[in-house]
C-alpha cells in the first residue's frame, strides 16, 4: 500500500470535518492494522514458495539427470571444447596428487579442538584430503584416460570410512543437548563441509560410475550408501537450525551463510542421486523454503558477514538458483529480481582496487574474488558493471584458474563462461556511492581518488565487530585507515570469548572510547538516526546506544563529509555526567609521524596524508601493534598502529573535529 494514498485521504481518515470521534479513531485504528499486515507481509519476500507450489514444482522437474549440461565422461572432444586452455592445468593439478598420501583424521585431532580450542588440527589434514580428491576428479574428467581412478577410488573410500564429515569446530551446533566436538555415528549432521564432501562425491558417482563399475560395483554402491545415509535421508527428517524451518523459525534464527552454502550442497546431492519424482519435489520444495528465509533476511544486498564470505552467502544462493534453473528448464527462476542483483553487486561495490575491499566483520581487507564466478553471476542478473568487473579481475590476475577446490560444480560452470569472459571489456570504476539504508553501510567516492566506507548497524550481525559507527578511508586504493580484519578461527572465535580478541574489540576500531567505556555486543547496541546525504557527501549516525549505561552518554552523533581533497570527521556528544576523558581511536599503518603538534603525518607506499587536530583539545599517543599471526601479518605487514587521541579536559556537551587531507 502506498503511503501516499492515506496522506491524500487524510480526510476521510482522519475525519477532519465530522463530529463523531469515536468513528475517526476507529478508521485510524483500522488502516495502522491493514498496513501493519501488508507490511509484514511484504517483509516476508518468499520469492520461490509464493510462486511456485509443490505440485507445480513437482510437474515442473526434469528427471534422471537430463538437466546435466556437461559432457559424458567418455566424450573427449565435448570435454576438451569445454576446458579450452585450462584442460592441462587441471591435468597438471591431478598429477600433483598422484603420489599424495591420504591422511587419517585422527581421534586425538578431533579432541585438540576441546582441549586446546585449535581447529586446524582436524581441518588440516581434512582439507587436504578433499582438496586432493577435488583435483583428481576433475583431472580425469579432464583428460579421460583412466590415470586418476585408482586414487579417485582411495580417496571415495577414505571419505566413507570417516566416522562423520563435519568439521570439529561444527560439532557444536548439534541439535542434542550434550553438545559434543567428536563424531557420533548416530548423528548424521549436514553442515557446511559435509553437505560439500556430499556434493563432491555425488559428481564423482555421476561421471563415473561406469568406470567404478569396471572396476568393483561396490564403489558406486557405496557412495549411494553414503550420500543417503549422510545428506539424503537427515535432510528431510532433522531439525537443524541452518534452514530456520520449524521449529526454528518460531524462533525468528539468525540466518547467514550457513543457509545457502548447506542448501546449495544438499541439492546437487538430491539432483544427482534422486531419480525418484516424489521424494526428490519435496526435499527441492524443502529447500526453497528453506532459501526463501535466506533471501527474506537479506535487508538491503549488503552482505553483513563482510565481502569475504559474499562468495559463500549470496554467492551460494547463487549456486542455488542457477541449480534450481537447471532443474527446471528455467521455469523456476527468480533473478530478475532487483533484490537478488542488488546482493550479487555487492561484491564490486565493496571493492576498491588494487586487491583491496571493505572489510567489515569478519573478512580480510584484501580479497581477488574469482572472475568466472563473479562473470557468471553478473550475467544471471544483468549487471553489465559486475561482468565488466570480473573482466578487470581476470586482467588483475591473468592467473585466475576456472578451478574451484573442493567445488566441481562451480568448476564446470566457470568453465561454460570462460570464452564469454575472455571477449567482454575489462572496466572497474567505483560507483560515485553505495547506499545500504537498512545494514547503514555506506561507500562514497570521488574524482580525486578517495574512498570512504562507513557503517552505522548493530553489535549482533553475523561475523560481528564491535564497530558502530567505524570508517575505513583509502587514498588512490590505498588503505589509509583501516579495519584490521579477523586472525586464524579458534574456539573462542564463536564462543562466549569472543569479545576478548582485540581485533574484535571496539577500542582496536575507528570509533571513540566515550568516558573511558568501550561498545558492547548485543543487538540493543546499536546506530540511531543513521542518514546519508549523496549531494553533500556526507553519513551521520548517532552512536551513542552502542555504548552501556555505564558510559553515561545521552548523545554521540557521528558525521563523516567526503571532500574534495580529503575527510572531515565531526562528533557532537552530550553527556549525563563524566567519569573519564574521551578517547578517539584511529587504525593505521606504514609509517606514522605524530612528532608535530596539531598533525599526523601518515605514509602508505606512495600516499600520503595529514590529520589535523586541535592540539590545545587532545593529547596524541601512537601504539605499535605487533601482528604475530599470518592471516593478519600477510596483509598489513609486522605492525599496525592505534592512533589515540585522548581530550585534556572533561566537558559533559561539546564537538570535536578531524580533517584529514591527502598530501600532493
Amino acid at each position: 500500500m502506498n503511503l501516499s494514498c492515506f496522506t491524500r485521504n487524510k480526510q476521510m481518515f482522519l475525519g477532519e470535518n465530522t463530529k463523531d470521534k469515536s468513528m475517526n479513531t476507529s478508521l485510524i485504528l483500522l488502516f495502522l492494522i491493514f498496513f501493519s499486515i501488508h507490511y509484514s507481509i511484504s517483509a516476508q519476500r518468499n520469492f520461490l514458495t509464493t510462486s511456485y507450489a509443490l505440485e507445480e514444482l513437482k510437474e515442473m522437474l526434469v528427471m534422471n539427470q537430463k538437466w546435466v549440461n556437461y559432457p559424458d565422461y567418455s566424450n573427449r572432444k565435448a570435454w576438451d571444447s569445454l576446458f579450452g586452455n585450462q584442460k592441462q592445468i587441471l591435468i597438471e593439478n591431478g598429477e600433483a596428487y598422484l603420489d599424495y598420501k591420504w591422511q587419517v583424521v585422527k581421534a586425538t585431532d578431533y579432541l585438540d579442538y576441546t582441549r586446546t580450542g585449535n581447529r586446524e588440527t582436524m581441518q588440516v589434514p581434512y582439507f587436504e584430503n578433499q582438496d586432493a580428491i577435488g583435483a583428481l576428479i576433475l583431472a580425469e574428467l579432464a583428460e579421460g584416460k583412466g590415470r586418476f581412478l585408482d586414487k579417485i577410488i582411495d580417496g571415495v573410500f577414505m571419505n566413507c570410512e570417516m566416522t562423520s564429515w563435519v568439521l570439529s569446530a561444527h560439532f557444536r551446533l548439534s541439535p542434542k543437548e550434550v553438545k559434543n566436538h567428536f563424531p557420533d555415528r548416530n548423528e548424521n549432521l549436514i553442515g557446511l563441509y559435509s553437505s560439500q564432501t556430499g556434493a563432491m562425491l555425488s559428481w564423482a558417482y555421476y561421471f563415473l560410475n561406469k568406470e567404478f563399475d569396471k572396476v568393483n560395483p561396490l564403489i558406486s554402491e557405496r557412495i549411494q550408501y553414503e550420500v543417503k545415509k549422510r545428506i539424503l535421508e537427515p535432510y528431510m527428517n532433522m531439525n537443524y537450525w541452518w534452514t530456520a524451518l520449524p521449529p526454528y523459525a518460531k524462533n525468528k534464527p539468525k540466518v547467514n551463510n550457513w543457509n545457502p552454502w548447506c542448501n546449495a550442497n544438499v541439492l546437487q546431492c538430491f539432483m544427482l542421486m534422486e531419480n525418484d519424482k516424489d521424494k526428490l519435489a519435496q526435499a527441492v520444495y524443502r529447500s526453497m523454503q528453506s532459501i526463501d528465509m535466506f533471501i527474506n533476511e537479506d535487508k538491503d544486498g549488503a552482505c553483513d558477514e563482510g565481502p569475504g564470505y559474499w562468495g559463500v552467502a549470496a554467492g551460494k544462493m547463487f549456486d542455488y538458483l542457477d541449480l534450481l534453473e537447471k532443474l527446471t528448464s528455467v521455469k523456476v527462476s527468480i533473478f530478475d529480481k532487483p533484490e537478488i542483483k542488488a546482493m550479487a553487486e555487492y561484491v564490486y561495490r565493496a571493492n576498491v582496487g588494487k586487491g583491496w575491499v571493505v572489510n567489515f566483520s569478519d573478512a580480510s581487507a584484501k580479497a581477488k574474488g574469482n572472475p568466472y564466478f563473479i562473470y557468471a553471476f553478473g550475467k544471471a542478473v544483468a549487471s553489465q558493471d559486475m561482468m565488466n568487473f570480473a573482466a578487470y579481475l581476470k586482467n588483475e590476475n591473468p592467473e585466475s584458474m576456472i578451478a574451484y577446490k573442493r567445488d566441481i560444480n562451480r568448476t564446470l560452470k566457470n568453465a561454460t563462461i570462460s570464452k564469454a569472459l575472455e571477449n567482454t571489456t575489462p572496466v572497474f570504476k567505483t560507483p560515485e556511492y553505495s547506499w545500504y539504508p537498512k545494514t547503514e553501510y555506506c561507500f562514497m567516492t570521488n574524482k580525486e581518488g578517495l574512498f570512504l566506507a562507513a557503517k552505522g548497524g548493530y553489535n549482533q550481525e553475523n561475523h560481528n565487530h564491535n564497530d558502530v559507527g567505524a570508517f575505513m578511508f583509502y587514498a588512490n586504493a590505498t588503505p589509509i585507515f583501516i579495519d584490521t580484519g579477523v586472525g586464524s578461527y579458534t574456539a573462542k572465535t564463536f564462543g562466549p570469548e569472543r569479545y576478548t580478541i582485540w581485533t574484535m574489540q571496539s577500542n582496536y576500531h575507528n570509533v571513540p572510547l566515550i568516558n573511558g567505556v568501550a561498545q558492547r555486543p548485543g543487538a540493543k547496541f546499536k546506530a540511531t538516526n543513521t542518514s546519508f546525504n549523496k549531494n553533500k557527501k556526507t553519513f551521520t549516525a548517532d552512536i551513542s546506544k552502542a555504548y552501556p549505561e555505564n558510559a553515561e552518554v545521552t548523545s554521540w552523533i557521528r558525521t563523516y563529509q567526503l571532500q574534495k581533497n580529503g575527510l572531515s570527521i565531526k562528533d557532537q556528544f552530550s553527556l549525563s555526567e563524566t567519569k573519564a576523558p574521551n578517547q578517539l581511536n584511529f587504525m593505521t599503518w606504514g609509517d606514522v609521524d605524530i612528532n608535530t603538534p596539531g598533525k599526523v603525518m601518515i605514509q602508505v607506499d606512495k600516499e600520503k596524508v595529514e590529520l589535523f587536530y586541535n592540539k590545545q583539545e587532545f593529547s596524541v599517543a601512537l601504539k605499535p601493534i605487533e601482528l604475530n599471526e599470518k592471516k593478519l601479518s600477510n596483509v598489513w605487514g609486522k605492525t599496525i598502529y592505534r592512533l589515540s587521541f585522548t581530550a585534556k579536559s572533561l566537558q559533559k556537551e561539546g564537538e570535536y573535529t578531524f580533517q584529514i587531507k591527502k598530501k600532493k
